[in-house]
């Protein structure tokens, strides 16, 4: 492939690309649901302590909203090869490329990281259940609590509502800042 690449961002990606891009459009990614189905024993966990981190399930009845971000054809080798660099540290996530609709109404074919179900990471829990991980966990990139928050703040400010991430916050910082209830948000 040559061209112009796109990237779909539904994570951390939304905040911290890490990647240089000539455009940034709201976009939605159809056939997948965001989670924080995938144990994070890398970037916000650890092996003894795994953390979670959002990840793309197939449903065919869900949709994903999120940014795609143009990468120029000169920096398209060096963007793949960071990214999968960064996203398959672990083998949980799979590389597709999807089609993408922009918000302006294009559609376009864009490289998205999605969770194989298959996968030792891979799991299925409910919110509190989440909660109590992300209170606790911390990786080589930092607390799980910073992961969720960066990612429930980025999607309000650019005008997305995923509920889910917005309870899941709330809950977390309850649990950080009660007495002996995790970690401060300090540490």
């Amino acid at each position: 492939m040559s061209g112009d690449l796109w990237v779909f961002g539904y994570g951390s990606l939304l905040w911290n690309p890490g990647f240089p891009h000539e455009e940034t459009v709201l976009a939605t990614l159809q056939g997948y649901a965001r989670s924080f189905c995938m144990r994070s024993i890398h970037h916000r966990g650890t092996e003894a302590e795994p953390g979670l981190v959002l990840a793309l399930d197939a449903d065919d009845t869900a949709s994903c909203a999120g940014l795609a971000f143009r990468v120029a054809a000169a920096h398209r080798d060096d963007t793949l090869a960071y990214l999968r660099e960064r996203e398959l540290i672990s083998s949980a996530y799979l590389e597709k490329w999807l089609p993408l609709t922009l918000a302006d109404g294009r559609q376009v074919e864009t490289v998205v990281y999605v969770i194989d179900p298959d996968h030792v990471q891979y799991c299925h829990l409910d919110l509190t259940e989440q909660a109590n991980i992300i209170a606790r966990a911390v990786g080589g990139r930092g607390p799980n609590s910073e992961y969720l928050y960066n990612t429930a703040d980025h999607l309000t400010r650019i005008g997305i509502e995923d509920a889910d991430l917005t309870r899941l916050a709330a809950e977390v910082r309850r649990l950080t800042t009660a007495p002996h209830g995790g970690q401060s948000r300090a540490e």
